[in-house]
């Protein structure tokens, strides 16, 4: 058995947990802010190194010891804002606090686990501004939780969308909500009552034109997947959360 330890940036966790899970891990832990993961003697350590030479790989020979275990240990439940309660899969029999929802969450899959603080904020986002009964549209999905969450909260009818036809098929297998390979453009004019998208700046920027063709007058934008001093230009929010040096905005 041996580990290792990967230094990423805040915005390259969901990706890294997800490609080393690909990669076959045992199991994954995260380490002030640094990425350990477990393989057993099979795994390739040369391979490894090469793959994640970006991110300052560290090896080291590890004890017998469950990592499995260790790295469920590592995932516990969490309360985001005021309704949300995101549990593992395999803690789904947990009692879920009063007045929460359960939303079920799938580290190692797409980007989108929950502990990213653009999620988060998102998903406090989407509790506040998402109705029951309104038409929801999930820009770059990812994992599929904030498609997800739109569902829990009473959105009549939500639909996600993703350019990676993998993430899109990761989310197709662990969440109830229609998802497509594509973008915005497909979706008729006037359809979203909220749309939300957890992506990056320049792609939020690019998507302006069709965002605002796809939502309803009167409709709401939450924005998210930037830092403070990297927020999209063209838009003017009427609110605005921050989580660290992260922002979510609601227009």
């Amino acid at each position: 058995m041996f580990s290792i330890l990967l230094h990423p940036e805040p915005d390259q966790e969901d990706y890294l947990i997800a490609e080393l899970a690909e990669w076959g891990t045992a199991g994954i832990v995260q380490e002030d802010g640094r990425i350990r993961a477990f393989f057993d003697d099979a795994g390739d350590a040369e391979g490894l190194i090469r793959r994640f030479a970006d991110f300052t790989p560290e090896l080291r020979e590890e004890a017998a010891i469950d990592w499995e275990q260790a790295s469920r240990d590592a995932w516990p439940p969490l309360e985001i804002g005021q309704r949300f309660y995101l549990v593992p899969p395999w803690r789904a029999g947990d009692p879920v606090p009063q007045g929460r929802l359960r939303l079920i969450v799938y580290p190692g899959m797409a980007c989108g686990t929950g502990w990213h603080p653009c999620t988060q904020l998102c998903l406090e986002a989407i509790e506040r501004y998402v109705k029951p009964g309104d038409r929801v549209l999930d820009v770059g999905s990812g994992s599929g939780i904030l498609s997800a969450a739109a569902q829990l909260v009473g959105a009549s009818c939500v639909i996600g969308c993703d350019i990676d036809a993998e993430n899109v098929q990761l989310a197709r297998d662990r969440v109830a909500v229609p998802m497509f390979i594509g973008s915005a453009s497909a979706v008729r004019a006037a359809w979203a009552d909220a749309i939300v998208a957890n992506i990056d700046a320049a792609t939020i920027e690019d998507l302006m034109p069709e965002l605002t063709r796809v939502r309803t007058a009167g409709g709401t934008l939450i924005l998210s997947g930037f830092p403070r001093w990297d927020a999209p230009e063209g838009f003017q929010p009427r609110e605005m959360l921050e989580r660290e040096e992260w922002l979510c905005w609601i227009c």
